[in-house]
């Protein structure tokens, strides 16, 4: 008896272990079976694939491993009745919320709108509550491409959550639908909600908001928020940011001063503004923002810095009207002295006391006062050390107005030494580079160039580059480099400002020897007669270029200081948005294409004024 018991105990033991070896047989062989069925899914070959996961999907412990491949790939061929079936009979086994979801997406791939819409609804009466599902599904359904329902599951989730839940989600689903204002609603709630993270929405707008009109919707939700929210700093912060990408400085110093008298900050934004748009070339709303600083802020630290910035938006404005009338030229001067009879001992004196030296040099040829006034600044022990490099630049420069080439390099190198990596010390080589250019050792002057072309200050890359590849093309057709050291040899005269005798080499220069030289020619020649007030002579020379070099890397150039002559010197409003119009046309991948938009628009009156915050 005891035999038996033990027998049949034994039995029994090599029973479970036979079952246990037969089903890690079969799901070996599963697993080989759905690993075949991913390579002809991977390989493209959908049919064979389909077949696979058709005849896996019979055994239930497949599911998992098959599933999301599976379930793809009917709906990519179009097996929308098969997609059915298999997830109901899913459904049938266990009602997993993500197989009802998938459910809703075979409705709605299948082309049953109505089916979807009630079956969806019916999904977020009974799950709308749960915000962590509502998210779930609204990721789920935007990788499948279906961003209106995944927009309608994070509103289902907003109604429990709050109005400031999921706002960076929303606007990317809105972005990613085209609907723009609904997009920019969301990131200013989102701008409302974090209000330390306006840098951050700064950037993001930045990089998504990169047409015109994608800025002017902004613009106009922002203005709208900013009248129902006149308290919220980061709104008002954010409406002067939107004016300034669209280069609008006048509706952006009306901003900013609204800003400052709303929130009376320890430092003046309006001052701020006023920097940007000096930069930028518009003198006359520069001084409209230094000027409000320097009346309504004249007992804090940004009360001389606004009246310097007058004074410096002034000379600009000056120096930039051709001919340059030297009477304005005085009068600027005796600003800057008053400045510095005033307020003797501020940083800003020396810096007062620079600009007139450079004024009395390039304008009045008041050299030897000028070098005389730099060297008491350069020899100052007070002298900050990087106004004090900033001198010697200049000083420089004035030595070569001087025709004292030595004398300039020697300078220039020593805040090349003494500046070195910094933006200064690149501006000084650039500088030794122009000097040996004008010089006509272009082999010396390309040994700095090629340094400069890895500036971090993109400017001076730019310029080292544009004149790397003047030298390069020019000495490849003419290879004594005779044509360009006579060229070199003109320009050097001009910014000397000896125009008369820079006109006179001009005359007699036959470019024939290196051809490629001519387009520089006709713009050296369109710049000399703009200085000396021959506009309409200037826009001729210009015209040259576009007709014979219209593919030439001037070409954007030559068309763009056309309008702005038609503009600034000539007063011809309708010619001059001419010009900016067809140039958005002709280059819209321009470095002008920004600054030509802006105009056309001001032009246009876009930028008429607006309601103060």
């Amino acid at each position: 008896m005891m035999i038996s018991i033990v027998f049949i105990k034994y039995r029994f033991i090599n029973t479970i272990v036979l079952l246990l070896l037969l089903t890690t047989q079969v799901a070996a062989q599963d697993l080989q079976e759905i690993k075949i069925a991913n390579e002809y899914l991977s390989n493209g070959e959908n049919e064979k694939a389909l077949d696979a996961y058709t005849l896996l999907a019979k055994n239930s412990s497949n599911i998992a491993s098959i599933h999301s491949n599976y379930f793809n790939l009917l709906l990519t061929l179009a097996k929308f009745k098969q997609a059915e079936n298999y997830i109901e009979k899913l459904l049938k086994k266990e009602n997993k919320f993500s197989y009802q979801i998938d459910l809703f997406i075979v409705y709605y791939k299948g082309g049953d709108q109505q089916k979807a819409d009630k079956f969806f609804k019916s999904l977020l009466k009974v799950n709308g509550q749960d915000i962590y599902r509502m998210k779930m599904v609204a990721d789920y359904l935007s990788s499948f491409g279906l961003q209106a329902y995944a927009t309608e599951a994070l509103l289902q989730a907003r109604t429990v959550g709050g109005p400031g839940l999921f706002t960076l989600e929303l606007a990317n689903l809105y972005r990613i639908q085209g609907k723009r204002e609904l997009m920019v609603n969301e990131y200013l709630n989102y701008t409302m909600l974090t209000p330390g993270n306006g840098t951050y929405i700064k950037n993001l707008l930045q990089m998504l908001l990169s047409k015109p009109e994608e800025l002017e919707t902004l613009e106009r939700v922002l203005y709208e928020r900013v009248q129902q929210n006149q308290e919220s700093e980061s709104l008002g912060d954010l409406l002067i940011w939107v004016n300034l990408q669209q280069k609008n400085f006048y509706n952006a110093f009306v901003q900013a001063r609204a800003f400052d008298k709303r929130f009376k900050k320890e430092h003046s934004k309006t001052l701020e503004i006023g920097h940007i748009a000096l930069n930028n070339h518009d003198y006359n709303n520069a001084i409209k923002c230094f000027s409000f600083v320097a009346k309504e802020y004249q007992n804090t630290d940004d009360f001389l810095p606004a009246l310097f910035g007058i004074v410096k938006s002034k000379q600009a404005k000056v120096t930039k009207s051709f001919p340059v009338n030297t009477d304005s030229v005085k009068y600027l001067i005796s600003e800057y002295k008053a400045l510095e009879k005033k307020y003797p001992d501020q940083p800003i004196t020396n810096e007062a006391y620079l600009n007139a030296a450079m004024l009395n040099a390039y304008y009045l040829n008041q050299l030897d006062s000028a070098v005389s006034d730099l060297s008491k600044l350069i020899s100052n022990p007070i002298t900050p050390p990087m106004l004090k490099a900033q001198c010697k630049i200049n000083l420089g420069d004035i030595y070569l107005l001087k025709n004292e080439p030595w004398e300039s390099t020697l300078l220039y190198s020593q805040v090349e030494k003494s500046q070195h990596e910094a933006p200064l010390g690149y501006e000084a080589k650039l500088r030794n580079a122009k000097l040996w250019y004008y010089a006509g050792d272009f082999k010396l002057a390309e040994e700095h160039l090629d340094i400069l072309k890895q500036a971090t200050t993109r400017e001076i890359a730019n310029d080292a580059m544009d004149l790397s590849m003047r030298i390069k093309e020019n000495i490849t057709f003419d290879t004594t480099g005779a044509a360009l050291k006579e060229f070199a040899a003109i320009e050097l005269l001009i910014y000397q400002n000896k125009l008369n005798e820079a006109v006179k080499h001009l005359d007699s220069f036959d470019p024939k020897e290196s051809p490629r030289i001519l387009d520089d020619v006709y713009w050296l020649e369109a710049n000399l007669l703009l200085k000396q007030g021959k506009f309409l002579e200037s826009i001729a020379k210009l015209q040259k270029i576009l007709d014979e070099f219209a593919d030439d890397i001037l070409a954007d150039d030559a068309y763009f200081l056309q309008g702005d002559i038609y503009e600034q010197q000539l007063k011809n409003k309708n010619k001059a948005m001419e010009i900016y119009r067809e140039f958005l046309n002709k280059y819209p991948g321009s470095v002008y294409a920004a600054e030509a938009r802006k105009r056309y628009r001001m032009l246009r009156g876009d930028f008429a004024p607006v309601p103060n915050q």
